[in-house]
């Protein structure tokens, strides 16, 4: 059977069935996989008469296989699940990644890329602040070394960008919340920290008036990256006062409703939708604890493994092409609906 000339590592990785970042191991050294992966490599090069630009080969192999990840708080434990899982696939994939934490500061994340600059590494994967970056800064470094953004993006900025697919997470809340009980109220900062709030914000607004409900926007006071604590301090005020226009509420990340719930607790309001129960809490993240907390939280989840291995296979393919992309990508993925007791 004749077959169509396969042009670069990434279609040979496709026909073959062999991963990316694995055929990505074998080119730059074989013996860094499996005797029987290898073998299967090879078969699948004498199959499609597959032969590797050496010379792109040999210049990523003069390549540090040092690469960054930059994530905008480490104590957030989404960054740091989703950081873990796209460390763990670097490894994989044979290169060194070393992590970085802006901790929620622009002129730390201003120094760690001048950090990286300076390190020369093949490559970085970054989540940025977004809104409290220095946008200037950040596309400056990217026109230096070979970025991919992830989580957060910037538009225009970067190789690409890799993330979930906000419009999702919020469509399907939203849609069960008004399909269960009364239409939700959104609970958000006043001043997000993260530009996904922004955009999940509008989506609630678009979903409510395509089902024919008002929407309601109730904001908690408080900027910076301590969302449990702005979110417990903002649902005891509207708690307290009565505004709540509904006892459906949709807060725009799980921290933020760790401190709704924790709010209720304090104020003996039970959470939930059986006998007994006063309130409905739901969120978006399926943040690493929400499972656990009383009740377990009622939320959309991020695809954590497509985001983390598309970002790491999305930097394999900059390196390979040597350092830019034709065209800069945009790859998003869809939430799943994950139901629990708090709603």
């Amino acid at each position: 059977m004749k077959f169509s000339k396969i042009k670069n590592m990434e279609e040979f990785a496709a026909v073959s069935g062999i991963s990316r970042p694995t055929v990505s191991k074998y080119f730059n050294d074989p013996s860094s996989v499996r005797d029987s992966t290898r073998a299967r490599i090879e078969a699948a090069l004498e199959r499609y008469d597959y032969r590797p630009n050496l010379f792109a080969v040999n210049q990523n192999r003069r390549l540090t296989k040092n690469v960054g990840i930059v994530v905008p708080y480490l104590a957030d434990p989404f960054f740091a699940e989703i950081a873990r899982r796209i460390e763990q696939r670097c490894i994989a994939a044979g290169l060194r990644p070393t992590l970085y934490s802006a901790h929620g500061q622009q002129a730390l994340e201003n120094d760690i890329l001048d950090a990286l600059r300076d390190l020369r590494p093949a490559g970085v994967l970054m989540a940025p602040l977004g809104r409290a970056s220095d946008r200037s800064q950040v596309e400056r470094f990217c026109r230096d070394v070979p970025t991919v953004l992830f989580d957060s993006n910037i538009e225009g900025i970067g190789e690409a960008f890799v993330g979930s697919d906000n419009f999702s997470f919020v469509s399907q809340t939203v849609e069960y919340l008004t399909r269960t009980g009364e239409p939700p109220a959104f609970f958000e900062m006043r001043i997000p920290a993260n530009p996904n709030a922004n955009k999940r914000r509008l989506a609630y607004i678009k979903m409510m008036d395509r089902l024919g409900f008002e929407p309601h926007i109730v904001k908690a006071e408080g900027e910076g990256w301590a969302f449990e604590d702005i979110g417990r301090r903002g649902a005891l005020k509207v708690l307290q006062d009565g505004s709540l226009p509904t006892n459906s509420i949709l807060c725009s990340n799980d921290r933020l409703a760790i401190g709704f719930l924790s709010a209720c607790y304090a104020l003996g309001i039970n959470v939930g939708s059986g006998e007994g129960c006063a309130i409905r809490v739901a969120s978006n993240d399926d943040h690493p604890f929400s499972k656990f907390t009383c009740p377990p939280l009622t939320t959309a989840a991020h695809d954590y493994d497509s985001v983390a291995n598309r970002s790491v296979e999305t930097l394999l393919e900059v390196i390979e092409s040597g350092g830019r992309l034709a065209t800069r990508t945009e790859t998003l993925f869809p939430a799943k609906m994950i139901l629990r007791e708090s709603a």
